[in-house]
Parts: structure tokens; sequence; C-alpha cells
């Protein structure tokens, strides 16, 4: 079944985007991360969770038809029989509309529930003038829902960034160890080719079978450290497959495929850094989504601080026998109502609403820590990218000046002017420089990938 899935891998490039099959470039890696793994489309869970938050707010509001209906017979006398529907409109500001129809009967029915033989109509409206006139729990929960949809599609991203930095992390690995495994090959070739030379010149008497030796005991170590870093490649080969996906299944990249050498204009396209001077800290996705977070907690300090007002509810319902005719509702056959009540202490009240106004201070200075913190990072980050850029363009030139060296000394050799000791010298110093150059490209390549998390944006 594993390779089933390698070939499947394989011939991806060619199915998907119609490239050959021993390469994977960074840009193709990213695209099979974006539409496949399961956390950028866990992140799409985030916008449906704030979507259907904003669907159940919203039902709030949704009319409602209500209806109960009472009877009781005792030793064949109907005590009562009583119908009542009721069909309710919530709007804004805490204001109800109301249509309701009564019908009752019976030989022992409250005088006060007595209606027309018909039934009788009623429509009305029900309202508060203290608490729940400008907000109220129904407005609240929408108002916070709202904030709450917001807030996910900040999180979303921040959810789609992460993943897209571990991943770039785990190819710019494997970049690292496939440059590498490809030194120490090139260098064993190297090895290989002066042990034959000077193998042979030790048989014709040239040279001393010390320099046999000597050249036999540098191929092996080129061979152990071509053996270690091929274990670093398969390692890093393995860690890049972890965030390639198929359909739900995860995939293994093939011993065969090898990543492609990143430029930075590239990344820079990729990861969308080039619009890098146009990006504002305020709509960093973590301080939006942390915005939205007070809002929602000062929607509820708002609702808390509404508690402190008296609950005074007032009703009133127009009566008709015939609601079809139309200038029938007047005020001369009505039904109204009014309940007020109000705590004398209010120390639950009060209470609440100091904890809900610490927790808008707690969020705030959360926002305002968030806020330096970013700016910070980001801004160590520009000038650690500067110090790279300048590292790199050193440790080229220390590179070329060592492969000089390597490349004269090995003259001096031909011309029985040198020893293999010296060779080998030359030939370590160039090794680790040019190893010391793969890592330096790649903490350039982590760094850029690091801003990218940091300023929290959406690869292109």
């Amino acid at each position: 079944m594993k390779n089933t899935f390698i070939f499947i891998f394989s011939l991806l490039p060619i199915l998907l985007l119609g490239q050959t099959l021993d390469s994977l470039s960074y840009t193709e890696y990213l695209g099979y991360v974006k539409q496949y793994h399961p956390i950028a489309k866990q992140a799409d869970l985030k916008l449906a969770s704030g979507e259907a938050t904003l669907l159940k707010a919203r039902g709030g509001f949704d009319p409602k038809v209500e209806g109960s209906f009472n009877e009781k017979d005792y030793k064949n006398t109907e005590y009562y029989e009583r119908l009542n529907a009721t069909f309710k409109v919530p709007t804004w500001y805490g204001i109800e509309l109301k249509a309701n129809f009564e019908e009752n009967s019976g030989y022992y029915l409250n005088p006060e529930n007595t209606v027309p033989e018909d039934g009788l109509f009623s429509a009305g409206v029900a309202f508060s003038v203290g608490q729940g006139l400008f907000i109220n729990k129904r407005m609240a929960d929408l108002r916070k829902a709202k904030f709450f949809r917001e807030q996910t599609v900040a999180e979303r991203k921040l959810m789609v960034n992460e993943v897209i930095y571990n991943a770039s992390i785990a190819y710019f690995n494997w970049v690292q160890a496939y440059n590498e495994t490809k030194i120490y090959e090139n260098f064993l070739n190297n090895a290989t080719t002066r042990f034959n030379g000077v193998k042979s010149s030790v048989l014709a008497g040239d040279k001393a079978a010390i320099d046999s030796l000597e050249s036999g005991i540098t191929v092996k170590n080129r061979k152990l450290e071509l053996e270690q870093a091929k274990v670093k490649l398969i390692k890093a080969r393995l860690e890049a497959s972890n965030y390639i996906w198929l359909n739900q299944t995860p995939v293994d990249i093939s011993e065969t495929i090898k990543p492609v050498t990143i430029n930075e204009e590239e990344i820079d396209n990729v990861l969308a850094l080039n619009q890098l001077e146009s990006f504002q800290l305020n709509n960093h996705p973590k301080l939006i989504a942390l915005q939205r977070k007070i809002d929602g907690l000062g929607v509820d300090q708002k609702l808390k601080a509404n508690k402190l007002l008296p609950k005074i509810d007032l009703e009133y319902n127009f009566l008709t026998e015939t609601p079809d005719i139309s200038n029938s509702f007047n005020s001369s056959a009505y039904k109204a109502k009014i309940s007020a009540a109000f705590p004398l202490f209010l120390r639950k009240e009060r209470g609440d609403l100091k904890l809900s106004k610490l927790k808008v201070q707690d969020a705030n200075f959360e926002l305002s820590d968030t806020q330096l913190q970013l700016k910070n990072k980001i801004d160590a980050i520009t000038k650690e990218l500067e110090s790279y850029v300048t590292q790199n363009k050193l440790i080229k030139d220390i590179v070329q000046d060592y492969d000089a060296m390597l490349k004269a000394e090995e003259r001096k050799f031909s011309f029985g002017e040198s020893s293999v000791f010296l060779i080998n010298t030359r030939e370590n110093k160039l090794i680790e420089v040019q190893v010391k150059a793969v890592k330096l490209e790649n903490k350039f390549l982590s760094t850029k990938a690091k801003l990218f998390n940091s300023l929290g944006v959406l690869p292109n």
C-alpha cells in the first residue's frame, strides 16, 4: 500500500502540474499543502463555526407561533375549555409585536377568561422601558455573534499561516539535507579519483606507500560523511512528507524526487513578502482576533450595565371580535399590563458589571502586549534578514577562495611540490565552508518563513 502511495505521488506532478517526475519545487509543494493538508481544511471549520453562531443568534429574532389548549370534564360536566394561540414577532430594541386569539367556554370558567362565543382577537405590542430597551440578551447575542464571525476569519488565517510556516521549514530542511548530500557525493568522487591516482603512483614508485594509506583513509571518511548525510536526507524528506496529503490520505515523497533550490524572489512571491511595504500592523489577524474578542466583551459589559436599570415591562393590546374589519381595533376595547422590579442593593448586578470591566481591561492589556511583541518581533526578523544577506555574500566569497586554494594545492601536488595531507586539509576546509554556506542559506530562508509567520499573512 505504501508503495502505491509513492507511485501515485510520483504521478502527481504530471497529472496535476504537468512537471517532470524527478523534482518538486517549493511553489508546487506549498500548492499541495494548501489544497490537501487537513489542518488547512480544518481551518475552514472556523468559518463554518462563526457562520453557525451568527445563524443561531439571528434565530432570537425569528417569529414564533405559540398555542395551548386546556380542558377539564368531570362527572359529565364541562368545567372549562380554553384555547389560546399567539403569533409573536421580536424586533430590535426589545419591542415585540403580538397577535392573539382566545376561545374559552365552560361551566366553571373563570369570569376573567370569558370571551365572546366566536372568540376574541387581540393585537398589540410589548416592550421594556428600563432593562432591555437599548440592549438585551437577544441583541447582545447577535452583536457578539457578528464579532465572533470576524474573529473566526482571523483565526483561520492564523491556522493556515502556521501550517504553511511549518511546511516551509520542513521543505527548507529537505533542501539543506539534499545539498549537503550532494557536497559529500562530489568530494567522495574527488577523493576516490585522487586515491586511484596516488595508488598508481605508489605502484610506479613515484609516491610513498603512506600517501596511498592516507588517501584511502580520506575515501573512507568521505563515505562515512556521505552515509550520515543520507540518513539526514531521509529524515528531512519524511519530515517534508508529513505535509503532503491527497484526498485525506498521507503520501510519502518518493526517493526519486528531489527538492529544487529556492531563490529569494520565489519565496517572496509565494509567501507574499513582496507586499511588506504595504503591511499595517493593525491588520494583523492576531490583533484583529483579540480586538473582536474585546468588542464581544464590551457588549457583555453594556448588557451588565443595563441590568442596573429597573425592570419595567409594558404591554398593550387592542381587542376585537371582528379582526377582518380594520376600524374594529380602537382604544375603547383593550388589555394593558405593566410590571416592575428593582433589586434594592444591586450587589449581584454591580458585581457582574465589575467583573465584565475587569475582563475588558485584561483583554486590552493582552492586546497592547501582543501588539508590542509583534512589532518588535517583525523589526528584529527584518534586521536579521539584512544580516543574513551580508553573511551569504561573505560566505560565497569565502567558498570561492577556499576552492581556489584547493585547486592551487592540487596543481602543486601534480608537480610533486605538495602532499596528500595538505590537499586533505584544504579539502576539509572547503567542505566545511560549503556545508556552512548551505546551512546559512537555510537560516536565511527559515528567517524569511519566520517573517511570514510573524506577519500572519496568507500565501499567494
